[in-house]
């Protein structure tokens, strides 16, 4: 059960995505709410595969596949839109990459991603369920306001002319916020890893020659 709610997430994306490209300015409006739909069913997925005992490595690693398929896709999308700089589409999707091979060879070792974090910065930045919640909503705030506002220019002409600066300077802080979010909780990642490889490890110093 748990897994078909995260396939039906992946589903719904791409009605997301059709929407936001080709649909018409007030078909566009669903986008928002749509949104929040995707979100919200990623922790009813996570509820239910606890509740019903369906947890597994599979489960697992499907998850956080479709977590970021879902995020990497809406950050091309935007782009694409031009609602979003490219390079910011660049950093989401390589911070990703990065991190996500990191996490699923930590799995396949009997770890989970969030329980590979070692150091208390880590564990705070990266597993703990304040800084979670918080890089969360606010990349939910971020999508959502971008999708929101994408058909104001052609729906309310007059009223975007009028507040198009500040609804703009508002995706910018939201945009900002995420990335610089996104950079901090995939550091601690990289860094443990690097760490726990011994690349990072200080050389031990050389014995005096007698």
């Amino acid at each position: 059960m748990a897994n078909l709610i995260t396939l039906s997430r992946f589903l719904l994306l791409f009605v997301l995505v059709a929407l936001a490209v080709q649909a018409p300015p007030a078909w566009q409006l669903v986008d928002a709410p749509l949104l929040v739909l995707i979100i919200a069913l990623d922790g009813i997925d996570g509820y239910v595969a606890r509740r019903r005992g369906e947890a597994s490595a599979f489960g697992s690693i499907f998850d956080i596949v479709v977590d970021r398929v879902v995020e990497n896709v809406l950050w091309i999308v935007l782009a694409y839109l031009s609602l979003v700089p490219l390079w910011v589409a660049i950093v989401f999707i390589t911070r990703a990459v990065v991190v996500d091979s990191i996490r699923f060879r930590a799995v396949s070792q009997g770890e989970t991603a969030f329980g590979m974090m070692r150091t208390r910065w880590g564990r705070f930045l990266v597993a703990g369920r304040f800084m979670r919640g918080f890089y969360g909503a606010v990349k939910l705030v971020t999508f959502g306001w971008l999708f929101l506002i994408q058909p104001w220019p052609a729906l309310y002409p007059e009223f975007w002319s009028s507040y198009a600066t500040v609804a703009m300077a508002a995706a910018d802080i939201l945009i900002f916020a995420a990335v610089v979010l996104c950079l901090v909780r995939g550091v601690p990642v990289v860094v443990e890893y690097l760490t726990a490889e011994g690349i990072l490890a200080k050389p031990k110093p050389m014995r005096e020659a007698r």
